[in-house]
């Protein structure tokens, strides 16, 4: 689809947008369906990279304590947890601007491997990777990985500079030549202009394949970052790119990402009508507050709804030999959500 048709789906009348995204996500989803997922913050802290609404930049001052990258047992616990408070897609972040090759990565690849044994869908977000490392992820049984385009391209520099807007098209270049499935969205509420999240939803819809999840994070704004006092973004119009995701993508998970806590049961549930379909339960998303897994359940089970089951679409990936090789990823992402 073009830009300008974009543009003008965007601004169709609220709940006239509505009506055709759950008519849309009725042809290709249950809609009584919610796939749970958890995301575990492995290695916290110390990122490089500028992105300015991150409490895990080193470029900014919030209060957060710096920890090394957890223990492949520890995490394994982590999981198995989720896996019995209901979750199906456990998700790991690191604070890494770019995978490294070395034991840390060899390390992620047993955590990955040991998570697809439970017979739990693994994706993590270790910011940008070669072809090779991808390789490796998915030897490794990994089913997803996480790399947000974060806003579009023109107001990506307003928000980070030690990166480019093509090294995250080239990492997820390199996700999908390995056969790994991309989740991939955006942060809303950033300071970015209408025009700004037209772009964003246009550029995702073009990625070829198209996400086979799209988190769709609300800024979590965070004291001792350049964002902290960013005006909150109108809650109808992350409805808006919600709705428009799932006509753009009617095949992808549409996923309620960061900013969750802050939103009410009414409008999430609105959010629900209109395509999201995955959410993340448990107490934190990195380094973010998020709702405790009794009211998404309560929340669910109000809307006669139920958690779809792990790999609903296709086999689990086999893991195939121990792990791999490489440190380094992005998790500069106490905002991106996988």
């Amino acid at each position: 689809m073009k830009l300008e048709d974009v543009k003008e789906l965007y601004q169709k009348p609220l709940l006239d947008l509505i009506y055709d995204a759950a008519t849309v996500h009725r042809a290709n989803h249950d809609h009584y369906e919610m796939q749970m997922c958890t995301l575990l913050s492995i290695k916290t802290g110390g990122c490089m990279e500028d992105c300015k609404y991150c409490s895990q930049s080193i470029h900014n001052n919030a209060d957060l304590e710096k920890e090394i990258l957890m223990k492949t047992d520890e995490v394994l616990e982590q999981a198995r947890k989720a896996k019995e408070a209901g979750s199906t897609r456990f998700c790991m972040g690191a604070a890494w601007p770019r995978v490294l090759d070395g034991r840390a990565f060899d390390r992620v690849c047993d955590m990955v491997k040991g998570v697809s044994e439970m017979g739990m869908e693994a994706c993590c977000t270790l910011g940008m990777l070669t072809e090779e490392q991808a390789v490796k992820l998915k030897e490794a049984g990994l089913t997803a990985y996480n790399h947000n385009l974060d806003t579009s391209e023109e107001y990506y520099e307003k928000i980070i500079s030690t990166r480019t807007y093509q090294d995250r098209l080239d990492t997820l270049a390199n996700v999908a030549k390995a056969g790994i499935s991309a989740c991939c969205g955006g942060i809303l509420g950033m300071g970015e202009t209408e025009e700004d999240r037209i772009k964003l939803l246009h550029t995702l819809s073009n990625l070829d394949p198209q996400p086979e999840s799209v988190p769709i994070n609300m800024l979590v704004p965070v004291k001792g970052t350049p964002l902290e006092d960013v005006e909150t973004l109108d809650i109808f119009e992350w409805i808006r790119c919600i709705a428009v995701a799932r006509i753009l993508m009617p095949k992808s998970m549409v996923r309620l990402s960061a900013g969750r806590l802050e939103i009410s049961k009414e409008a999430q549930a609105m959010a629900f009508m209109a395509g999201a379909n995955a959410i993340f339960t448990g107490e934190k998303l990195l380094t973010t507050p998020n709702p405790e897994k009794d009211f998404d359940y309560e929340l669910l089970g109000e809307l006669g709804m139920k958690p779809r089951a792990p790999y609903k679409d296709g086999e689990p990936v086999t893991a195939q030999g121990g792990g791999c090789g490489k440190p380094g990823g992005c998790g500069c992402a106490s905002q991106e959500a996988a």
